[in-house]
């Protein structure tokens, strides 16, 4: 028994320096835009990537390194006094989170004096 040709297109493969692109691509786009930047779907990219380790390899390295560069940016931006990388850094990796000051309205409180030499307790005090 020979084994059928079962129709359709041939798998999409990236060539090494496409496969090169990806990395540089990844730290600016997502995989449906590098996807598009291609001229393929997003599930054929999916595909490709499953097909060809070194592509999801390149990919993950490509956003690795951009991750990487920005956060040293911003640790060197809080480490130099700015106040919005510093509560940002915090708030991300340290868990730190603003709270809303809550503010309790209490009911009025109504004091009565009374003279300790006056025998009429009822009256009021002007």
């Amino acid at each position: 028994m020979t084994d059928k040709n079962k129709g359709g297109r041939p798998p999409v493969v990236l060539s090494p320096e496409q496969i090169a692109e990806v990395q540089t691509l990844s730290a600016v786009l997502s995989q449906e835009q590098i996807a598009d930047y291609f001229g393929i779907s997003r599930p054929t990219f999916n595909e490709i990537m499953k097909r060809q380790p070194e592509v999801s390899l390149q990919y993950k390295k490509g956003k690795a390194k951009a991750i990487a560069s920005v956060a040293s940016n911003l640790i060197t931006s809080a480490r130099e006094g700015n106040t919005a990388s510093q509560i940002f850094y915090l708030k991300t990796q340290a868990g730190w989170k603003e709270q809303e000051v809550q503010t309790t309205e209490l009911p009025a409180i109504n004091i009565i004096l009374a003279n300790e030499t006056d025998d009429s307790t009822n009256e009021d005090i002007h």
